[in-house]
């Protein structure tokens, strides 16, 4: 079976300096991926590199097995990406919203649609018709993950999505990350916290230095990744 993602041998430069350096991993219809790393790792330019905006100086990074710089247009037609700070608009709510930018994307915005995406990743009905300045980040998220929903990407690829939301707003995303993965949206996110990683993915990339030196599945049966395994390694290499 070929990969949703991959990335081979991807080695990436910005500005004149080496990010990634011979990277490689693959994943699967349905699967939660966690690249972890610390500042400075490669992370976010692994995200860029999927989507196009950056071009590897060798290797090739892979969506739905063709190469992106060969097709970038179909590359990006099957991902909807979330960055760390979800961008809308904040004198808009939720409706207008998503209204506007599924317009972008050619995509449905009919009123029912939109409630039962809002609904899936648990908006309150209260909130919709709120404007997006009043909304905390963590609904900010929700409404972006529903406009994912609403376009029908089958992958999705986020970038520190958890960053800045209180516990309990971490644990309702993670759910929701787990619910679209059996769904069969293959995920791909990034992020520095350990806790959050091992709670959520199937597999755990550790990434440091612009090097994959450590991968971590999830033991067939249990509900997450062992968090002090991952912990040492990701101490380790950060001490190093």
């Amino acid at each position: 079976m070929t990969p949703v993602l991959s990335a081979q041998a991807l080695s990436v430069e910005r500005a004149g300096r080496q990010v990634l350096k011979d990277v490689s991993f693959s994943i699967e219809q349905g699967e939660v991926h966690a690249l972890l790393g610390g500042n400075g790792a490669g992370k976010s330019t692994t995200l860029l590199t999927f989507l196009g905006f950056l071009s590897p100086v060798a290797g090739q990074a892979q969506v739905r097995g063709q190469e992106v710089r060969a097709n970038v247009g179909a590359a990006r037609q099957a991902i909807a990406y979330l960055p760390e700070a979800a961008t809308l608009y904040g004198h808009l709510n939720a409706y207008e919203n998503l209204r506007y930018f599924l317009s972008l994307a050619q995509a449905g915005t009919q009123r029912q649609a939109l409630d039962a995406a809002l609904a899936r990743v648990a908006l309150p009905v209260e909130a919709r018709a709120m404007r997006m300045q009043t909304y905390s980040k963590g609904m900010r998220q929700k409404v972006a993950i529903a406009m994912a929903i609403l376009r029908e990407a089958p992958i999705l690829l986020l970038d520190e999505p958890t960053s800045g939301l209180d516990p309990a707003a971490i644990d309702d995303f993670n759910r929701l990350v787990r619910d679209l993965a059996e769904d069969g949206r293959t995920i791909l996110l990034v992020t520095h916290d350990v806790y959050g990683a091992c709670h959520v993915a199937d597999r755990i990339h550790l990434l440091h230095k612009g090097e994959l030196v450590g991968n971590f599945d999830r033991p067939s049966g249990l509900d997450r990744i062992d968090t002090e395994a991952v912990h040492a390694a990701f101490a380790t290499h950060a001490a190093a």
